[in-house]
């Protein structure tokens, strides 16, 4: 199952495809990568692609699941969006699984309600749908003020995980 990475403004889907010892084949968006990763120290990584070495120093944020990464002559922040990310940041602040303008399910459930239609207008924080997954019920709001777009699910209706529900304008 892929994860995200952001990294900055840019948001990447990360797959395993293979993964024999050190050497592991990933998929990073639609292209395909052969490295080998190597856990030197705590949070030490040496990682070897194309034949180019690169040693990257990973540092735990205050945040969960987010980290400061550390290259020879860069830094970024990082946080790893995977299915228990988005559940916890959609149920909280209610909004984004792949972008502001988009709500998408953090994991595969059942929808409740869908509490918008195409063409109305949408405020930030308003609910938008309910699912029910893991045995719980959430609801999932509207990020930013516009007008709804699409519905792409109906009351009843079976998702995936990162399935777009709703698209905001």
């Amino acid at each position: 199952m892929p994860i995200e990475i952001k990294l900055g403004d840019r948001i990447a889907s990360v797959k395993i495809l293979n993964q024999n010892e050190n050497l592991i084949e990933i998929m990073v968006d639609d292209k395909v990568y052969n490295v080998d990763l190597m856990h030197n120290d705590e949070g030490t990584f040496s990682i070897i692609e194309n034949n180019r070495s690169h040693n990257i120093s990973l540092v735990p944020s205050p945040k969960p699941k987010s980290y400061t990464a550390h290259t020879l002559y860069n830094t970024y922040d990082l946080e790893i969006i995977d299915a228990e990310a988005r559940y916890i940041r959609n149920r909280g602040a209610g909004a984004i699984a792949q972008s502001e303008k988009q709500i998408a399910a953090p994991m595969p459930g059942k929808i409740v309600k869908v509490l918008v239609k195409e063409g109305e207008s949408v405020t930030q924080g308003q609910t938008a749908v309910i699912i029910a997954a893991m045995k719980m019920e959430s609801e999932y709001k509207v990020a930013l003020d516009g007008v709804v777009k699409a519905v792409h699910v109906a009351d009843g209706d079976t998702v995936e995980s990162n399935q777009v529900l709703i698209e905001i304008d």
